[in-house]
């Protein structure tokens, strides 16, 4: 009987996990889409800026669009807002059909592309006051109180936005953003410019946003090492096209750790790593660089075979492929 009662229990905490994971399946099956494009393409002068560009963003993205400047950021995202319009392909917003339920999804939108649209003779406290006014959001004080505080800016004063500095500007420019509460977030390189402090704290801010208000959120930037801190999806765009669409998860698990040997001996270097330590390596740089595909603990044993074919080590570390690295790659 004791017996047969653990193998009831057993199978019963099973079937609980097991519908658990059936659970998280059917929701991540039933993700909303917030954004779906297929096919868009954009010409200036008889230039292609977008060619048969698709790209899609799940409710609760941080979705970092990756490009060299010049790749045709700023035009998807003023496409994407209306402030533009492609020659050919589909935008699906909020799962609209057509173009007037995209006109009135944009509702839902709130952006700040290229600058940060301000008066520049307006205080912060002015300036989402005009907003509120020709936006016609009731309880406009509170409203805009609530949003200073957020945005970091509540301590402003009589400070108008001409004197701000960057990082000040670029918070408005989302607290102005913000006012109508939208469901989804465009910004448009928002870090260019900002020190190492104000990159932090912008970060920070985007990260509550999205954890605390579950604002959807598009981010251009050719800034990768901080995007990859941000972002939980990635779109690499080059040359009008996007190229790669790639989860942060799929990325870690097809990032190799790695090992970077620098040597003035990289003939007798690799001979040495063919015949004596047999790990895969790649010459990436014909004078002196090679990578080595194995673990951390795998540089003792390297450098002791190095060192005893009396090869010169000019450096040696271990290293993993970062966001920046793979982009280069896929563009080159």
């Amino acid at each position: 009987n004791f017996r047969n009662s653990l193998e009831i229990l057993e199978l019963s905490l099973i079937s609980i996990a097991y519908t658990k994971v059936r659970k998280i399946n059917q929701k991540e099956k039933i993700m909303k889409t917030v954004l779906e494009i297929h096919g868009l393409t954009k010409e200036f002068s008889q230039q292609a800026i977008l060619q048969d560009l698709s790209l899609t963003i799940k409710e609760g993205d941080i979705y970092g669009l990756i490009g060299k400047n010049g790749a045709g950021k700023t035009t998807l995202i003023k496409i994407i807002t209306q402030l533009l319009f492609a020659d050919k392909g589909t935008i699906s917003l909020f799962s609209s059909q057509e173009q007037n339920e995209w006109t009135k999804a944009l509702s839902r939108v709130g952006s700040v592309i290229e600058s940060p649209v301000a008066h520049n003779h307006l205080t912060a406290y002015q300036n989402l006051k005009y907003y509120c006014m020709i936006r016609h959001i009731p309880n406009a004080d509170k409203v805009i109180q609530e949003t200073l505080d957020y945005v970091g800016l509540s301590d402003t004063g009589k400070k108008v936005f001409r004197d701000f500095s960057l990082g000040m500007k670029q918070r408005l420019g989302i607290a102005i953003a913000l006012l109508s509460k939208p469901d989804f977030l465009i910004l448009d390189e928002p870090i260019n410019g900002l020190d190492p402090i104000g990159i932090k704290e912008f970060r920070l801010m985007i990260q509550r946003l999205n954890q605390e208000k579950g604002i959807t959120i598009l981010i251009s930037s050719h800034i990768l090492s901080e995007l990859y801190l941000l972002a939980n999806r990635f779109g690499i765009l080059d040359q009008g096209k996007i190229i790669r669409e790639i989860s942060k998860t799929e990325f870690e698990t097809l990032s190799e750790d790695y090992i970077v040997l620098k040597t003035s001996d990289k003939e007798r270097a690799c001979q040495v790593l063919k015949e004596q330590i047999q790990l895969q390596f790649k010459v990436v740089n014909p004078e002196n660089e090679i990578h080595i595909f194995g673990n951390e603990q795998d540089v003792k044993q390297i450098l002791k075979q190095l060192t005893l074919a009396d090869v010169a080590i000019d450096e040696i570390y271990f290293a993993r492929q970062n966001l920046e690295e793979y982009f280069t790659q896929l563009v080159e």
